[in-house]
């Protein structure tokens, strides 16, 4: 049988974007918005919405893979979906009302079947 390291399975996704933030010295932030929106912001003091946001996302099982690209000179969010499923529409608008300033915004989208 294979050594699973988790805690709670139904907390997998929320457990990870919070060790990401906690290794980001408080430069990422976690959206507060629902429980079900998993979503990471950049929350340096060099983020301003004056820039293209970048905004990409998917289906998590693969962490720390896209709230990892979030910072300086990457993404301005990601959003999380559940385990290898993609993240709710709901979820993608949040991030992108969250970091898109007059600029606007550049959602990368990956074509997959979760």
């Amino acid at each position: 049988m294979a050594k699973r390291l988790y805690n709670d399975q139904d907390r997998l996704v929320q457990d990870s974007i919070e060790g990401v933030l906690l290794g980001s010295g408080a430069k990422l932030a976690r959206l507060e918005y629902k429980n079900t929106v998993k979503v990471v912001v950049r929350n340096d003091e060099d983020f301003k919405k004056d820039k293209v946001a970048l905004v990409c996302g998917g289906g998590s099982g693969h962490e720390p893979s896209h709230a990892g690209w979030v910072g300086k000179g990457m993404l301005s969010a990601a959003v999380c979906g559940d385990v290898f499923a993609s993240p709710s529409t709901e979820a993608v608008l949040a991030a992108i009302k969250a970091v898109t300033g007059p600029a606007g915004c550049i959602v990368i989208s990956k074509n997959y079947t979760g």
